[in-house]
């Protein structure tokens, strides 16, 4: 992209008062940005009202300390790409929907031709047992050459991320994060060294200018890319107030499959695929479910086998325990009440548990048993 057709573009993004779908329209009516702004008033007129026609023929305030600091970053590396509606490189998928970005900046491996994927989301304060599906659903999607895509928030979006980046083969593209702000910010500031590892193994992907930081409104508008961008999108643990119910809304509208794995029935955690469920998403126990549904190649090639995993023996005490606490969360009491063992005996089992990673201490006091034990 030449600087002159960068500057095109910023500046009809920038224009106050030009959204989306206002720009589609005069792209339309005018064709390229460089085009667009040597229109008449008049002509001008003809499609926008005349406040917002004036608007567009001015210099949008900061639109020059934007050209320079884009201009800057992609000429940082190969790496780093601006990709338009005009751009043959831009994603087909968002094209279908009603709503696409006008631009997407990109920081990552080559996306074109654009890979088969699946959305993997879901809450920012899971379970133990959701992040470990989290990661194993990632992991088990790469090996089968599906691109993982998410947010690359807290809880499941980074597990899934991790578990795709695990599970990919050499020049594979593992994963997308799908963020909501500018390139040149990393939100959460703890996923700094998870994005870097995306850039190089997957690829980063934002519709906000660079310097745009965490604005909350940002986030739920960014779900339409998620969704849009995967064949189908996973739910893996949801509040029934979460921004994870809005991408499962975007995915039907946008005519993709949505499935939800279960969990406890007194897990706030699982309410929100539970209330999927009941509105007709598919309910999944593995990876194959998923993949039987959206790649039935995938799923009949071979995949790299599961790396083994080396668990401590459990004596006849620690079954009992097991068995006694199911896989529903359970406070100490309740255990007490069950067992008959004294609290005391039974915090130090349980301890012995944890650090076998077979229980998990949840917070308010509750354990949980892990799926693997």
């Amino acid at each position: 992209m030449e600087r002159e057709e960068l500057a095109a573009w910023l500046r009809l993004a920038q224009t106050p008062g030009v959204g989306r779908a206002t720009a589609r329209r005069l792209l339309a009516a005018f064709g390229l940005p460089g085009q667009l702004f040597t229109q008449t008033p008049q002509a001008l007129d003809a499609v926008l009202p005349p406040a917002l026609a004036e608007a567009l023929l001015a210099e949008p305030p900061g639109w020059a300390d934007q050209v320079e600091r884009t201009w800057a970053w992609l000429q940082e590396g190969a790496d780093r790409r601006l990709l338009t509606l005009a751009d043959p490189d831009y994603p087909p998928a968002l094209l279908q929907t009603e709503d696409p970005p006008l631009l997407l900046y990109a920081h990552g491996q080559p996306c074109a031709p654009w890979p088969a994927a699946i959305a993997v989301v879901g809450s920012r304060n899971p379970t133990p047992q959701g992040l470990a599906h989290a990661r194993d659903f990632g992991r088990a999607f790469a090996q089968a050459g599906l691109t993982v895509v998410s947010g690359l928030a807290l809880g499941i979006d980074g597990a899934a991320h991790e578990g795709a980046l695990e599970g990919a083969g050499a020049g594979q593209l593992a994963t997308i994060a799908v963020v909501g702000t500018g390139l040149d910010r990393v939100y959460p500031s703890r996923h700094l060294e998870l994005a870097h590892r995306i850039a190089r193994q997957g690829l980063l992907l934002s519709e906000y200018p660079l310097g745009m930081g965490p604005l909350a409104a940002n986030f739920p508008p960014r779900n339409r890319i998620i969704s849009a961008l995967g064949q189908g999108t996973l739910v893996v643990e949801a509040a029934l107030q979460s921004g994870s119910l809005i991408t499962a809304r975007m995915a039907v509208e946008q005519g993709k499959d949505v499935f939800a794995i279960p969990g406890s029935i007194h897990s706030p955690q699982a309410r929100g695929c539970h209330a999927l469920l009941k509105q007709g998403a598919k309910l999944v126990e593995t990876a194959q479910d998923v993949l039987e549904e959206l790649a039935p190649a995938a799923v009949a090639a071979p995949r790299a086998p599961a790396p083994a995993v080396h668990e401590a023996p459990v004596d006849r005490r620690a079954t009992a325990l097991l068995e006694a606490l199911g896989f529903d969360p359970v406070g100490l009491d309740a255990l007490v009440a069950r067992t008959g063992i004294a609290a005391s005996t039974l915090q130090a089992h349980l301890l012995e548990l944890e650090l076998a990673g077979r229980v998990a201490r949840l917070p308010g006091g509750l354990f949980q048993r892990q799926a693997s034990a």
